[in-house]
């Protein structure tokens, strides 16, 4: 119950604050895609700072739940930070859920239970081998990088889904690593978890994470670039705690199943939730506006 309830808490902390990022960091500059200097300019807007206060106690319970609770039972939980997401994008658009939106919200509900029911996440804490941890660790990472480079060569729209993608990713591994700090301090104190490398690479991640998901924020509205963040993220999770962190699934044919289906349920859920009117399509609509106000100008010329 405890680690269920820093779940669902960072959750709503974490879809909160990417409400508010996205809606700051849609008027910055283009130019400052996938810059570090599109971090200084944010810190300069109260929105954006309130945010990422938002986001740093999400993580900091985040961090509670999976130092209390295995990654692949805390990763599900995280991922209904879309509800929150769309509760508060909801009451600025004043739009209903309707079929659609009630829809999402019952896969997604729907698909976290039947995974944690049919999967039972069990064991956890005994870290694996040096070879598998850096295995899982390369791959994951080397697919947010090769997202990263196909987005660069994709439209706006296009490109905002596929750094959420690899953000995503790089934060389902955030998440397993810190779980690994969190051993290291248990087992060894402060001293064994200061001369960790997992520590910093938590901190590194976590800067350019932040970056991928306010360009990803900034190219596109937020239904473009928030299911496929949330998405991603437990998927990652849930391969890295079973790859390296000794998380065990039930391998049987009907609980295999079940996983599967509550995963499915899961991805499409936050899709179906993702593409609803009430998530604001703020970027095309200042677009269009732009556009407007620079065909009049050419008239009045």
């Amino acid at each position: 119950m405890t680690v269920f309830l820093l779940g669902v808490g960072a959750a709503c902390l974490l879809g909160l604050g990417f409400v508010l990022q996205q809606h700051a960091a849609r008027r910055a500059p283009r130019s400052q895609l996938l810059s570090y200097r599109l971090l200084l300019g944010l810190m300069r807007s109260r929105e954006w700072l309130c945010g990422i206060a938002f986001m740093i106690c999400g993580q900091i319970l985040s961090a509670m739940a999976l130092s209390a609770g295995r990654v692949s039972l805390v990763e599900p939980l995280l991922a209904t930070n879309l509800l929150f997401a769309m509760a508060l994008a909801r009451r600025i658009t004043r739009q209903t859920l309707g079929a659609s939106g009630w829809g999402g919200v019952v896969l997604l509900a729907v698909g976290v239970s039947v995974f944690i029911l049919s999967g039972q996440p069990d064991g956890g804490g005994t870290e694996k081998g040096a070879l598998r941890h850096w295995l899982v660790f390369g791959v994951v990472a080397g697919l947010a990088l090769l997202l990263v480079s196909l987005a660069k060569r994709l439209p706006l729209l296009r490109e905002a889904t596929l750094l959420a993608l690899a953000a995503g990713l790089l934060y389902g591994l955030q998440d397993a690593l810190t779980r690994t700090a969190g051993l290291r301090l248990d087992h060894g104190g402060l001293g064994l978890l200061l001369r960790s490398w997992q520590v910093y690479a938590v901190v590194v991640i976590g800067v350019i994470g932040l970056i991928l998901v306010q360009s990803a924020f900034e190219s596109a509205p937020l239904k473009m670039s928030l299911p496929a963040l949330t998405a991603a993220q437990p998927l990652a999770g849930i391969a890295c705690g079973v790859g390296f962190l000794g998380d065990r699934l039930q391998l049987t044919t009907g609980a295999l199943a079940g996983e599967t289906l509550g995963l499915v349920c899961i991805v499409v859920g936050v899709v179906v939730i993702g593409r609803h009117p009430a998530l604001p399509d703020a970027c095309l609509e200042e677009a269009l506006r732009a556009a407007g106000e620079g065909d009049r100008e050419m008239t009045y010329r």
